[in-house]
């Protein structure tokens, strides 16, 4: 796989995250108030988004990187990098932004639903307090564009095992959710919201596919005669012009 040059959103967003890192988890957090009060009220945590109603969370926690594991927010900006850029060239910015907030806040969404489940099952609310940091739901969702859109592409699995991409995604999908069945959602690592970014990733493409009549795969729809408007259709076609103290769980 041959990443392609930094695109204009990538590169804003890289900015972004690397800018909050350094200023408020690095800066603020770890060297000024020696707490974790950035990622209490920054940080994903499904207490207090729904019985607090900081309903800001699911959107900032995509933002915020470990502070402690410094290749947490690096295999998370290279895989921005590295997927995001393709796909920002093949879908424009606006989509592509448009696509990796929803798959974010929809991995932050599932990731709560689930949490709230568990300790109603269980009655372990544990899971309710620890807040969830990382862009990984959001790059999960890449991940899943990126196999349905060049999903015969090589890449390489550990980097050491040339695969499809396609079957690269059904891997990793995989290897989550067998993590999730076996730990549950109490691990040190947030399988359930990288399962949310792929499901989100899937659930939105094919309502876009759907809406606009792309119900069969690999076919293309005729343009129209006015305007320029995004354009969703299946498979490899093109996807559209440019228009406290608790310890936070790393996605890694």
């Amino acid at each position: 796989m041959q990443p392609a040059p930094v695109t204009p959103m990538v590169k804003k967003l890289l900015i972004l995250n690397v800018g909050i890192w350094l200023l408020l988890v690095i800066g603020l957090q770890e060297l000024v108030l020696h707490s974790r009060v950035v990622f209490e009220y920054f940080g994903l945590i499904p207490d207090s988004t729904v019985f607090r109603f900081y309903l800001w969370q699911p959107f900032t926690y995509m933002f915020l990187h470990s502070g402690s594991e410094i290749f947490h927010i690096l295999f998370n900006m290279l895989l921005l990098w590295w997927l995001g850029a393709e796909l920002e060239l093949r879908w424009g910015s606006r989509f592509f932004l448009t696509y990796y907030l929803v798959c974010g806040v929809g991995a932050a969404v599932i990731y709560t639903v689930g949490a709230i489940l568990y300790f109603w099952l269980t009655n372990q609310a544990y899971v309710l307090g620890v807040p969830v940091v990382g862009a990984s739901g959001a790059v999960y969702g890449l991940l899943l564009a990126y196999g349905m859109i060049f999903g015969d592409r090589v890449m390489y699995f550990m980097m050491m095992f040339p695969m499809k991409a396609k079957h690269l995604v059904m891997i990793l999908g995989g290897i989550e959710l067998v993590t999730l069945l076996s730990s549950g959602p109490t691990g040190p690592v947030a399988t359930l919201c990288h399962l949310g970014g792929l499901a989100t990733g899937f659930l939105y493409l094919l309502y876009l596919a759907q809406r606009r009549g792309g119900g069969s795969a690999g076919r293309k729809k005729p343009k129209r005669k006015y305007g320029r408007k995004l354009r969703l259709v299946v498979d490899n076609d093109r996807l559209g012009d440019d228009q406290g103290d608790r310890p936070p769980r790393y996605w890694n």
